[in-house]
């Protein structure tokens, strides 16, 4: 019995902790599913079908072992990426790093207002109601909310990612075919198939995630005896991020590519899928893309305030006032202010801010490794807890990876290349 006893005991010290700790890891590796994500995933399964499923494999395995690193740095120092940053490189490197990271998440602000208003036309409410109201929602919470309610309001979020799994079930996938291709790279030169798949890079591995998921664990203070915990659920967000990515591309891939139909948006994903699917296929994707835009919408303007006031050496904390940390909130209320208002303009050309998004976040991506990995490998820094030489092979081989990509996007027009 007393054998027993302490298996039972032991198992409730493993929940109580992990319950302690889970947030942010899986937060944000789901959320990072947002309405630019979204959108990317769509066209990739409307307009190559099933051949870029394969790209989700490395990219699931290359997010799994970027966020371990930044979640093992921020256990092990205490500190968000930005101040590490700063402390590291200097304030002149910083300021450009978080200017670059700044326009960047801006445009992935008004890519997932822009999902929200075209989530909420879908269930046929005007945007120019739902918008504002769900802006000041966002403004409301995070003034009269700390930090460990606004996690469960995030976690909650998360569970609406579900609708994708069962949009990919109705679309009626040839399975066989998507299983095929998962373990068969491709590749193109034709543009339009090096962009959707540097968008896929960009926004599965986003720079925005790391300096969030660092500053967030800080502001949870996770311990390092508890960070076998954490380094278990950032697994586990990465692989159900990727997941839901699968899904999102065989339910487009099954009818929109096998009939013919391009799309732009994930609206007109969620639209056209009704007459293959049905109507509940379509309802649902509307309904993860209304939940995914929302929750990134809420996120992302606080991941830019976190990395810009922690990179600027300000207070930042949901846990204080705005008297006591006026930088956090301003730029909070900036961030969330022209995300709606961009998004209420009139022919505003959102789908390009969609996709130029990420990828932008995709060519980022590699210069703001090199500086992780000069962090994660600094012995005065961690300790014992440097990179092992195959986190360190795996990390450069990405960097070179996405340059060579990016290269090639660019120089592909000019040879003629299609």
């Amino acid at each position: 019995m007393s054998k027993i006893k302490k298996a039972i005991k032991s198992r409730w010290k493993f929940s109580l902790i992990l319950l302690a700790v889970v947030g942010p890891g899986l937060i944000t590796s789901i959320v990072d599913n947002d309405a630019g994500g979204i959108t990317t995933y769509s066209i990739a399964g409307a307009h190559f079908g099933y051949t870029l499923i394969w790209s989700l494999i490395p990219v699931t395995f290359v997010l799994i072992i970027i966020q371990e690193m930044i979640a093992r740095m921020g256990v092990v120092t205490g500190k968000g990426l930005s101040d590490l940053i700063r402390e590291k490189f200097g304030l002149k490197v910083t300021f450009v790093l978080m200017l670059l990271m700044f326009i960047a998440n801006l445009s992935i602000i008004v890519s997932n207002f822009a999902g929200i208003a075209a989530a909420s036309q879908l269930f046929h409410l005007s945007k120019y109601l739902v918008v504002p109201l769900i802006a000041l929602g966002i403004w409301v919470a995070i003034i009269k909310l700390n930090y460990k309610a606004i996690e469960k309001v995030f976690l909650l979020l998360c569970l609406f990612y579900i609708a994708y799994i069962f949009s990919g079930f109705l679309a009626q996938p040839d399975w066989s075919l998507a299983t095929k291709e998962l373990f068969t790279p491709h590749f193109s030169w034709d543009m339009s198939y090096i962009v959707i798949l540097i968008g896929i890079i960009g926004t599965t591995i986003t720079p925005w995630m790391q300096f969030y998921l660092q500053s967030t664990i800080v502001e949870k203070g996770v311990q390092i005896k508890d960070y076998k915990y954490t380094r278990m659920e950032v697994i586990i967000g990465s692989i159900i991020t990727d997941i839901i990515a699968f899904f999102i591309i065989i339910a487009c891939a099954a009818t929109l590519f096998k009939s013919g139909i391009h799309i732009e948006t994930a609206t007109d994903a969620a639209r056209a899928l009704i007459p293959f699917a049905g109507e509940y296929a379509g309802m649902l994707f509307g309904v993860g893309l209304f939940a995914a835009s929302l929750a990134a919408a809420f996120i992302i303007p606080l991941a830019t305030s976190f990395q810009i006031c922690e990179g600027m050496g300000w207070e930042s904390s949901l846990n204080r006032k705005f008297k006591e940390a006026p930088q956090f909130y301003g730029i909070l209320a900036f961030l969330i202010l022209v995300g709606a208002g961009v998004t209420l303009i009139p022919h505003a050309p959102l789908l390009k801010i969609i996709i130029t998004s990420q990828v932008i976040n995709g060519i980022a991506l590699p210069f703001l490794l090199i500086y992780i990995l000069k962090l994660i490998n600094d012995k005065k820094l961690m300790g014992e807890h440097v990179n092992s030489r195959f986190y360190n092979g795996v990390c450069y081989t990405t960097v070179v990876g996405i340059i060579i990509l990016s290269g090639v996007m660019f120089i592909t027009p000019f040879l003629g290349v299609a």
